[in-house]
């Protein structure tokens, strides 16, 4: 099982949860984080560190999220890794909580 970056991620990118990950398995984007599901140890300690709750445990993914799974896996392989926390983008709060953003996603 792995975690996963869900939607409200996109255009926030806040990174808290890349300074607790034990294994280095987050791969940063333009304007979304992902994890890699191939190197996640499901250790869980991401997840509580996400200001927006973003990361999702991969069965708790909610049910309109759920192609998330096969883009964090897509992406996590073209994308660098990222292993020092970042500042948030600069309007992640106005954009926290927004619905349908996946088609603003920079690949």
């Amino acid at each position: 099982m792995t975690f996963v970056v869900g939607e409200d991620c996109i255009n926030c990118k806040h990174t808290d949860c890349v300074e607790v990950c034990p294994v280095d398995c987050f791969y940063e984007g333009p304007n979304f984080l992902v994890i890699h599901p191939d190197e996640c140890i499901d250790c869980a300690l991401c997840e509580p560190e996400c200001p927006i709750d973003a990361i999702f445990s991969e069965d708790e993914l909610p049910a309109d999220q759920e192609q998330f799974l096969a883009l964090n896996a897509e992406l996590a392989d073209i994308w660098p890794n990222i292993t020092e926390k970042k500042p948030e983008m600069p309007d992640a709060e106005a954009w926290s909580g927004k619905p349908d953003k996946l088609a603003l996603l920079e690949r």
